[in-house]
């Protein structure tokens, strides 16, 4: 059994499917969920889903005989580290905010002594309403957490602020929320900068030069070093991902953005260059759109000059160098032998190898080598996140034991 627990609150609204997703994915990182289903919960999800899905029986009754003799309210509300509420409810936050407790749910969030985090999921107009405002206040004024929920389109047809975040956004706030819990963590006061995702290199004002990385990889790293304390800073290339939450974002478009993004940052204890960069853009961008040529003319040509090197920028420093700096090869052959290559010519301490001729770019999946100076360790094909946290704990154990390579070496 989890050594980590949460009791999951799960209210009404059209997002409350989206419960069950998230009680399988804290179950793959270990994280245990008992589960209340309101009534109107249950207008969207059976009770039969959540119990099966958690592993445990599903509370629905407040005056449930056998409930209340086995596992009643003030239990139920103490049997967590932390009660999650999600989706939170215009109702279910009212309630909370001004102590009513009428329902198995809104009795148990006055009973708990534990924190709660609230994950919010409502029509726009409502999340707007001046009421609504006034009860998240009153919420985090009581030491609640109150998630800001996505902006976008809605079942009922607005768009706006009101949709439930991620289901990756909302299982890492719930992690960094019981790591808190757990005491001091392996990364605080130290500082981390990742790089992730592509950059872009404009031919003109509607063409540009990128590549196919979905910036998974970077996002998942920056989330799981946050996760463990560390102060993260992420320069992201563009990509259709929310930053995790507890990062400093920089967004940038280009090599060139992306580089003075990373120097403007140092300095930093450990660099992570993840993105993808673009080894080349257009000699020349042209202001104007350029337009096909009339029949029986040449095509323009392309002449492309070399981008910086942000990696080996970083690397050679001889002033603000991080202690520890990490590149990724993507390779799609001799992938060992080429990263070792890199790691020497880049002058970096770390280099995590990974085969890209499949579906990684874009994937979910990945399977990493990671070299160091002295070692090299295949690690099993695994989630992208699941690769972010072992490299953390990884880059936690370096900085906690600095001559760890050498030993492993010896």
């Amino acid at each position: 059994m989890s050594s980590k627990r949460i009791l999951l609150i799960i209210g009404g609204g059209i997002a409350a499917y989206k419960s069950l997703e998230l009680i399988r994915e804290l179950a793959r990182r270990g994280i245990g969920s008992r589960c209340i289903l309101t009534k109107a919960g249950a207008e969207f999800v059976t009770p039969l889903s959540v119990s099966a899905l958690s592993g445990e029986k599903c509370f629905t009754d407040l005056f449930s005989l056998d409930d209340e003799a086995e596992m009643g309210h003030i239990q139920l509300s103490r049997s967590a580290d932390l009660v999650v509420v999600c989706p939170a409810t215009a109702d279910l936050m009212a309630k909370a905010a001004n102590g009513h407790a009428n329902d198995l749910a809104s009795t148990t969030l006055m009973a708990t002594d534990k924190p709660v985090l609230m994950v919010p999921a409502m029509n726009v107009r409502m999340w707007e309403h001046a009421a609504t405002k006034r009860n998240v206040a009153t919420l985090r004024g009581d030491g609640v957490t109150v998630m800001d929920p996505d902006e976008g389109a809605m079942a009922c047809g607005e768009f706006g602020p009101g949709r439930l975040p991620e289901v990756l956004a909302i299982a890492n706030a719930i992690e960094n929320q019981l790591d808190r819990l757990t005491g001091p963590r392996p990364l605080e006061g130290h500082h981390v900068l990742v790089t992730a995702g592509p950059t872009r290199e404009p031919l003109d004002p509607v063409r540009f030069l990128s590549n196919h990385s979905s910036g998974k990889q970077g996002y998942a790293i920056a989330g799981a070093l946050a996760a463990l304390g560390a102060r993260v800073t992420l320069v992201s290339g563009p990509v259709a991902l929310a930053p995790p939450r507890g990062v400093d974002f920089v967004p940038v478009e280009t090599a060139r953005d992306m580089l003075k993004a990373c120097e403007a940052a140092l300095p930093a204890d450990v660099f992570i260059s993840v993105a993808a960069v673009a080894d080349w853009r257009p000699a020349i961008s042209s202001a104007k759109k350029l337009k096909l040529k009339d029949e029986g003319q040449t095509l323009p040509s392309l002449t492309l000059s070399e981008n910086p090197d942000i990696l080996a920028t970083l690397s050679k420093k001889r002033k603000n160098r991080p202690g520890l700096v990490i590149g990724f090869a993507a390779e799609t052959h001799d992938v060992e032998s080429l990263a070792r290559a890199k790691m020497k010519r880049k002058g970096c301490d770390w280099i995590v190898a990974n085969d890209v001729s499949g579906d990684v770019m874009g994937g979910a999946h990945n399977e990493v080598a990671l070299v160091t100076k002295e070692t090299i360790e295949h690690w099993p094909r695994m989630d992208k996140l699941s690769v972010a946290r072992q490299l953390a704990e990884r880059i936690a154990d370096k900085l906690g034991d600095p001559g760890r390579d050498q030993m492993a070496a010896e």
